[in-house]
């Protein structure tokens, strides 16, 4: 295998990692509001505390994108060049 290669397998792999600890992260938070919401809302109430999860995540979840957007620069703008002949 060319370095080339090994370089693309090496960043693949870091990236399924990193991926998967993600998802570990994601499932912890996810116990942990769903706790947090049984605490305040009640353990009879499960549609209202679904709902009430659903929103708190969307709005992570926009928030997050939004100061993902804003931290990752703007591509720079290509200008086409028409050739005349």
């Amino acid at each position: 295998m060319t370095n080339e290669v090994k370089g693309q397998v090496m960043q693949t792999i870091a990236t399924l990692l990193t991926t998967a600890f993600g998802l570990i992260a994601a499932l912890a938070w996810n116990e942990a509001i769903k706790s947090l919401i049984t605490t305040f809302v009640g353990k009879g109430s499960d549609l209202m505390g679904l709902f009430i999860y659903a929103i708190i995540i969307t709005i992570i979840a926009v928030v997050a994108t939004l100061l993902i957007a804003r931290a990752i620069p703007a591509p720079e703008e290509v200008q086409l060049v028409k050739i005349v002949e």
